[in-house]
């Protein structure tokens, strides 16, 4: 039996139509997963495995820019007593 049709429209419960809604979305999350590669057993694995590795590279770009800001601070600190130093003749007298 079809649904009933009224101006181009198909009728259909609510019920009905979420459930097709469900079933299509599932579907198509399967399909991606698949396209993707993480279909397998291992599916969650991998997942848990990507995340990690992105958890790590964030710590590796964190650290890497604290790491620039220390040696840029350091730098400055450094040039700016070499400064004072030649300022107060503190190794002697320059030329």
């Amino acid at each position: 039996m079809n649904p009933p049709r009224s101006e181009g429209f198909v009728r259909m419960p609510d019920a009905e139509f979420e459930a097709i809604l469900t079933r299509a979305a599932e579907e198509g999350a399967k399909r991606a997963l698949a396209d993707v590669g993480l279909d397998g057993d291992e599916a969650a694995l991998d997942i848990r495995d990507l995340r990690s590795l992105v958890d790590c590279i964030r710590l590796v770009r964190r650290t890497a820019m604290q790491t620039a800001v220390r040696m840029i601070t350091t730098g400055v600190v450094l040039a700016l007593l070499a400064g004072i130093a030649i300022k107060l003749k503190i190794f002697g007298n320059g030329p």
